[in-house]
C-alpha cells in the first residue's frame, strides 16, 4: 500500500538560508506515517489504549537529495516494504512535484509502554497485510 500526504513548508521550518532545516524532514515523515496508519483504520492512541502497544522508530536511514524551501508544497509518499511479527519496514519519499528531495528507509518496532518489544497483535498484522503496496 502506498499513501500520499501533503505538507506546506512554513517559515518556522526553515533556517537562516531559507531552506528546510534537516530535522524537519523527520517531522514530516512522522506525520505522514500517522496519516498512513489512520488511512487503513489504525489510530495510534487506540493502539495504546485498546492493545497496550505503541510503534517506535527502531532504525532510520536517510538520504538528503536536494533542499525544500519556504512555501513549497511537498508530498510525502509512504510505502510499506515489509512486515514481520514485531516490525514494519517502510520507505518514505519527500518530493516537490516530480523532484525527490529526501528518501528514508524506516523500521518501526512494536513495543509495550514499558519499552519492551512485543509482537504486533494478529488483528493489526492482518490489517497491515491486507493493505499491500499498489
Amino acid at each position: 500500500m502506498t499513501h500520499q500526504h501533503s505538507i506546506r513548508v512554513y517559515y518556522e521550518d526553515t533556517d537562516v538560508a531559507g531552506i528546510v532545516y534537516y530535522a524537519n524532514y523527520l517531522k514530516y515523515i512522522e506525520r505522514a506515517r500517522t496519516e498512513w496508519l489512520r488511512s487503513i483504520g489504525i489510530v495510534q492512541t487506540d493502539l495504546r489504549h485498546e492493545h497496550g502497544i505503541v510503534f517506535v522508530v527502531r532504525d532510520l536511514q536517510a538520504e538528503f537529495l536536494t533542499p525544500a524551501k519556504f512555501d513549497d508544497l511537498l508530498s510525502v509518499l509512504t510505502e510499506k516494504r515489509g512486515l514481520s511479527a514485531a516490525k514494519i519496514n517502510l520507505r518514505q519519499t519527500v518530493s516537490r512535484g516530480a523532484l525527490k528531495l529526501f528518501v528514508a528507509n524506516v523500521t518501526l518496532a512494536c513495543i509495550l509502554p514499558s519499552g519492551q518489544p512485543t509482537r504486533i497483535p494478529i488483528c493489526l498484522r492482518d490489517s497491515l497485510q491486507t493493505h499491500q503496496n499498489s
